[in-house]
């Protein structure tokens, strides 16, 4: 613990680390100024009353960070982003031009993250006109005029657009990844409004749920910093090697293979996928076309928060994605090459293509138990909700791994920093 202050203190007497972390607040507030600018043409008293009875509603608004029950201007969030970036990254295993862009370094991820931006644009008009609708069917909007519409439309995909751009420019000049602390921000901003329901309306029963949920939850934030933390060494030697009349090499490393490799992001996917479906399900719901009505309450019944189908498919997502995202970080043939290239090996395996197939079948088992790890984490909520009857904490599993993992992630980003301040005063002495 008194690492933690002792970093914190340090990074605040560097001033080109203050002015990071005072520029991401900075944001943050920004943030949530516009997170309270609500959309006209919108009756937000009984949106929010919508809201608190409906459950699936609610946890959208959980994890929006209350930009929906408020509708501001950032009712969409970032879910057109992550969106985009999910289908972006499926192309890249497809087009080979984008998998070769991939592979460019820095300016490949460029020309990539340009794409997600545009792609982002459409996506959002898409899931503007789906709230509309939605907002609609429950007559919480009146029938708007071609000019109004275009304008509530407009109004959502620049809302969703600046708030991309606010979490970009954290990434550039702020301490952290943008979007993930964005979404941090917008959870903690919310649990605080959360909690109040559930002690305003707890009874003595409830009372003994919320004891055992907080519990749960510390134990839950325990195993979150474990397994992120939690590596597998591979030793690595490098040969010795005569270079001029120098003799070079000959020490022993090691390879950290961390069982989590890709952190909170298969939590932030899988969850902008599995609410689709409940999504759609609503906005269809009161649809004069009995066809359509019917499969929108065959959607509402399999994908209720609480029920075993959609749990089921939250689970699996939640593993694909981990898979997914970590061979998209980590290519066991690039490392092999790498550690070929500067005359290295690991013992008893050969360099080269053995390597790689090494480094494989190990990646692939650790990352199998982080990624149950995070499966059950991200279905925890739906099973202590119904064992202690809490309805109003129904995103506190998801909601802890999303707020642990991000401040863990921050902390080795101002840690880092100091490293790098540390090194220059060294080379400037």
């Amino acid at each position: 613990m008194n690492g933690i202050f002792d970093t914190l203190r340090n990074s605040f007497k560097s001033p080109e680390i203050r002015k990071k972390l005072l520029f991401t607040l900075a944001i943050f507030l920004v943030f949530r100024i516009f997170a309270h600018i609500p959309v006209a043409g919108v009756n937000i008293a009984e949106l929010k009353n919508l809201f608190a009875s409906n459950q699936f509603l609610g946890f959208l608004d959980i994890f929006s960070g209350g930009t929906l029950s408020n509708f501001s201007i950032m009712a969409l969030g970032l879910n057109p982003y992550i969106n985009a970036s999910i289908i972006l990254q499926l192309l890249t295993m497809v087009l080979p031009k984008l998998e070769e862009l991939s592979k460019e370094g820095d300016s490949g991820r460029q020309k990539i993250n340009q794409y997600t931006r545009i792609l982002t644009v459409p996506l959002s008009v898409l899931q503007a006109i789906g709230v509309y609708a939605l907002l609609k069917s429950q007559h919480l909007v009146t029938t708007l005029t071609p000019v109004d519409f275009i304008s509530f439309v407009l109004t959502l995909v620049a809302g969703s657009i600046l708030l991309v751009w606010l979490g970009e420019l954290i990434t550039d000049h702020g301490v952290g990844n943008g979007i993930s602390l964005l979404i941090f921000g917008g959870i903690v901003g919310r649990l605080p409004v959360a909690l109040g329901q559930t002690l305003s309306t707890a009874t003595a029963q409830a009372s003994l749920g919320l004891v055992s949920f907080t519990l749960l939850s510390l134990v839950v934030i325990a195993g979150i910093i474990v397994v992120n933390e939690a590596t597998r060494q591979i030793p690595v030697h490098y040969a010795r090697r005569m270079r001029g009349n120098k003799l070079q090499g000959g020490q022993s490393t090691h390879l950290p293979l961390r069982l989590n490799q890709a952190g909170v992001i298969p939590i932030i996917f899988a969850v902008s996928i599995v609410l689709l479906p409940s999504l759609i399900g609503n906005v269809f719901l009161t649809s004069p076309n009995p066809t359509m009505k019917s499969i929108a309450e065959v959607l509402n019944i399999w994908f209720a928060p609480t029920g075993v189908f959609y749990n089921a498919f939250y689970f699996i997502l939640v593993v694909a994605f981990t898979f997914f995202y970590t061979a998209v970080v980590f290519n066991p043939k690039k490392i092999a090459e790498e550690i070929q290239k500067y005359g290295g090996f690991i013992p008893g395996v050969r360099p080269g293509k053995a390597t790689a197939n090494y480094l494989n079948y190990i990646l692939t088992r650790i990352t199998l138990a982080g990624a149950f790890f995070l499966g059950i984490v991200a279905i925890m909520p739906t099973m202590i909700q119904m064992a202690t009857g809490i309805q109003t904490l129904l995103l506190g599993g998801t909601s802890i791994l999303i707020v642990v993992s991000v401040v863990l992630e921050t902390y080795k980003a101002i840690e880092a920093n100091l490293v790098m301040r540390n090194y220059e005063g060294f080379l400037n002495k």
